[in-house]
């Protein structure tokens, strides 16, 4: 079995890295942050220009008409580099209306999607709790003749407040449906929210009355299963990218930094404590792509994201805390760029449930019922 990239898919992975690395650099992180807004703009017209941001969406709408396995390769690319743009939530929210909207609603949002001329936002946690990660969902919707009545409060959504559109799971009797919601109608209410990875978080309140062609695919099918599962993946493959540039970062460093007339990298604690870091990340990719293939190949896949959340909780645990003690008082110097990994390692470890609440699931999951 040959577990290789394909010759596209790694030249796909060559432009993302060409592109981030070229323009995504400290001085542009510091002069984004700066700003009213963490979004670089022309970045994102270049990523959708050069056809990156849709690579995942069908050609008839203007995507690459690739899949999973080739948005999360440039999704860890955008990792490596923290890029201020809100690929991790448009790509995915996109991906969910290609799967399961109807032809008006594709027709309608895709082509935007693709070419970043619209951000889409997936609203999947709410307050208190993971939301859609914990199978408790507290927003409800109800038909009201020719319309739906959405009623609920949404937080933590990522790029929330760039969104043009918003993909929302809402209780519908005993089932979960997905609904699309615009951020200018009537009873519709985001409002930024300060996280430490100072990206564009917001929180979305919601007491409106929708269309009855805003739900997605029908109530009690596998949209908002599926939306979680390529949600959770995409997140992933976005931290395999943050840690691995903050492991890179570190060995760096560590070679570079020279006490008692040596570089640190060859005393035994500290190459032991990188060794350590090694293994965290590649328990990560091992895992990412495990889950991504089986959604890919349209396999049953629970079990193998829940496996690998895990893990992008617990190396982004242990790598961001062991980055910042291997550099020292530069580690947590707000002038030097790893400060940045380390907010964004701790952000996505919690992003629709940390490790403890990933082993939960997973024990629920493997768990055998007595006879």
């Amino acid at each position: 079995m040959d577990f290789e990239f394909t010759a596209d898919q790694q030249e796909l992975a060559s432009l993302a890295r060409q592109i981030l690395a070229d323009r995504v650099t400290p001085g542009l992180l510091r002069e984004v942050e700066e700003g009213q807004q963490r979004f670089d703009r022309d970045l994102w017209r270049q990523l959708g220009t050069s056809g990156l941001i849709g690579v995942g969406l069908p050609e008839e709408y203007g995507g690459g008409g690739f899949g999973l396995l080739e948005q999360c390769l440039v999704l860890e690319q955008a990792g490596r580099v923290l890029a201020p743009v809100p690929l991790l939530a448009s790509a995915t929210a996109a991906a969910v209306i290609a799967r399961f909207g109807r032809p008006g609603q594709r027709e309608r949002w895709l082509p935007g999607a693709a070419s970043g001329q619209a951000v889409l936002a997936l609203a999947l946690s709410e307050p208190a709790s993971s939301g859609l990660a914990d199978g408790a969902v507290a927003t409800r919707a109800h038909r009201d003749g020719d319309q739906w009545r959405l009623r609920g409060v949404k937080t933590a959504v990522t790029s929330g407040t760039l969104a043009d559109l918003f993909v929302v799971p809402a209780a519908v009797g005993d089932a979960t449906a997905l609904f699309l919601v615009e951020p200018g109608q009537p009873g519709v209410t985001v409002t930024r929210q300060h996280t430490s990875n100072r990206d564009e978080t917001a929180r979305l309140d919601l007491d409106c009355v929708l269309p009855a062609d805003a739900a997605l695919g029908a109530p009690g099918d596998d949209a908002a299963a599926w939306a979680l599962e390529r949600a959770t993946v995409a997140l992933c493959a976005f931290q395999l990218g943050v840690l691995e540039e903050a492991l890179a970062a570190t060995a760096t460093y560590t070679k570079e930094r020279i006490a008692f007339g040596q570089p640190i990298a060859t005393f035994q604690a500290v190459s032991h404590r990188a060794a350590d870091c090694y293994i965290d990340v590649e328990a990560l990719r091992l895992t990412l792509w495990q889950a991504a293939w089986r959604l890919s190949a349209q396999r049953p896949a629970a079990v193998e994201v829940e496996v690998a959340k895990f893990w992008a909780a617990e190396s982004g645990h242990r790598v961001a805390h062991a980055a910042v003690h291997l550099h020292g008082g530069m580690g947590v110097a707000v002038e030097y760029p790893l400060h940045r990994y380390f907010l964004w390692a701790k952000q996505l470890e919690f992003s629709l449930g940390g490790a403890t609440q990933q082993l939960v699931r997973l024990g629920n999951a493997l768990a055998v019922e007595p006879a």
